[in-house]
């Protein structure tokens, strides 16, 4: 039977945002995201469709929040103590994320864009713009503590981890070992920010 939402307590703002990135995400565990609908989603959260289309008016952006939302954000970067443990510790978090829901929609997401279905463009922005910025926030911190060469901090030295994940990710698949994220730590990130 089939609740309907217009008879239960209403919410609002972030209740109401958090239940739909919950139903996306369950969404995608169950059906994946090529079967996700936005009506599924609406039922999901006890939500109206009309509530969803007015905030996302396509399933592309719809999804795009709710990932991005899952995924770790530079104000939520682990802080070790040490450049190492923090860049394995941020890098473990991506990978874990991608290994689930939200890497299912990564690879929905991608596959759209590379077929002229969605734009590109927003998510090169949304996927380089934050991870760019939790690799900065780790190695602002270690540029602090004098780990690292303020001159050694590139934007492709930024990039460098994230596109590796991002490569072992869609082309060797899920999940992203451990002793994966150790080798680019160890033989890719700390090398390049610490050796002149």
């Amino acid at each position: 039977m089939v609740t309907d939402h217009r008879k239960l307590p209403r919410r609002r703002g972030e209740a109401l945002s958090a239940a739909i990135y919950r139903a996306v995400l369950d969404e995608l565990a169950e059906v994946g995201y090529a079967g996700l609908t936005m009506e599924r989603v609406a039922e999901r959260a006890k939500a109206s469709k009309a509530s969803l289309y007015r905030r996302w008016p396509t399933r592309i952006e719809l999804v795009m929040d709710a990932v991005y939302h899952e995924l770790p954000t530079p104000e939520s970067t682990p802080d070790t103590g040490n450049l190492r443990d923090d860049l394995v510790a941020m890098l473990g978090r991506v990978a874990t994320a991608l290994s689930g829901p939200a890497g299912e929609a990564m690879r929905g997401l991608l596959g759209e864009a590379l077929r002229g279905e969605s734009p590109l463009s927003a998510l090169r922005e949304n996927s380089q713009g934050a991870a760019r910025k939790m690799v900065a926030e780790v190695v602002r911190r270690a540029v602090d503590r004098g780990e690292v060469d303020p001159e050694a901090v590139t934007p492709r030295r930024l990039d460098a981890g994230h596109a590796l994940l991002r490569h072992h990710f869609l082309f060797q698949g899920t999940p992203i070992p451990d002793e994966l994220v150790v080798e680019i730590v160890d033989e890719v990130l700390v090398p390049l920010f610490t050796r002149g």
